[in-house]
């Protein structure tokens, strides 16, 4: 068919034919334009026609899926912000709480931490009297020491000095006499 159409086109311009009007071709070209474009055009509508039904069929159920999804995602969002908003109110309260447990624990350890001292004070307290107790009889004792090594001197002195060489023997013995009778 397009060859026949090719051989009317050449045997036109071999015989010098020209259009009568500028705007309008000849009128054979019309009828085999025509049909050309009817048979195109039938073909394009049964061969491309369901593929391109199809394609729309598939695009629009494409569009209602997205649509629909798009509509469950925006219902879980506001679903997620109403519990972000609880939560928020929750977190407060729950801030609250915790603040008042810190401060309660902070009270607890305070009052713990003055008992603790007050113990540690007392012990040291009684530590140190107890210290002050021991160097007290520590110093007595020396100062009797040494109260007792200056009458003890003190008293020789005056005895080796009082008493005669005849005494002094005589005292000596009956000291070694009492010394040896105590056995």
């Amino acid at each position: 068919m397009i060859a026949t159409v090719h051989a009317l086109v050449l045997a036109a311009e071999e015989a010098g034919t020209t259009t009568p009007h500028s705007w309008l071709p000849e009128p054979y070209e019309i009828i085999w334009g025509g049909l050309a474009s009817v048979l195109v055009f039938g073909a394009l509508f049964k061969f491309a026609g369901p593929a391109i039904a199809k394609a729309m069929r598939d695009r629009t159920a494409k569009i209602q899926g997205e649509i629909d999804a798009s509509g469950t995602a925006l219902t879980e969002a506001r679903a997620a912000a109403t519990q972000i908003r609880a939560s928020k109110g929750d977190l407060q309260a729950e801030r609250n709480r915790i603040l008042a447990e810190a401060d309660a624990t902070a009270e607890r350890v305070l009052a713990d931490g003055r008992a603790r001292i007050a113990a540690e004070a007392a012990d040291a307290d009684t530590k140190a009297t107890a210290d002050i107790a021991i160097a007290q009889g520590r110093v007595q004792a020396e100062l009797q020491a040494d109260v007792a090594a200056i009458a003890s001197a003190a008293t020789e002195q005056v005895v080796h000095g009082a008493l005669d060489e005849a005494t002094h023997q005589r005292l000596i013995e009956d000291f070694i006499t009492k010394v040896g009778a105590g056995r």
